[in-house]
């Protein structure tokens, strides 16, 4: 299983960026498919995007669609969520896992690995 650490988070004012690394410790994230999920308070866990490992195709949430961009960088075995025009319902842990697949899961239960995650806070 590939260890994952994520980092990046902090407090931002609406409108603001942030970038949160997802980085593998020990691996290669060469076949693994990354997703990015976030948890607010009392809500469940949900899908912000995923990378595929085959092709580098990307999904996103209807809700981050046009701010979020998430990338990878295998040759540094880290993928990145670039989360531009912060909003307060952003505010959330944010939490990126990986799968052993050429493409993107379509559940949380298709990860195998998970990092501990990072707290995003947008407020002003």
């Amino acid at each position: 299983q590939v260890q994952l650490v994520e980092s990046g988070g902090g407090l931002v004012q609406p409108g603001g960026s942030l970038r949160l690394s997802c980085a593998a410790s020990e691996s290669t994230l060469d076949y693994y498919a990354i997703g990015w999920f976030r948890q607010a308070p009392g809500k469940e866990r949900l899908g912000v995007s995923c990378i595929s490992s085959s092709d580098g195709s990307s999904y996103y949430a209807d809700s981050v669609k046009g701010r979020f961009t998430i990338s990878r960088d295998n040759a540094k075995n880290t993928v990145y969520l670039q989360m531009n025009s912060l909003k307060s319902e952003d505010t959330a842990v944010y939490y990126c896992a990986s799968a052993y697949a050429r493409g993107c899961p379509n559940r949380p239960g298709g990860f195998g690995s998970w990092g501990q995650g990072t707290q995003v806070t947008v407020s002003s």
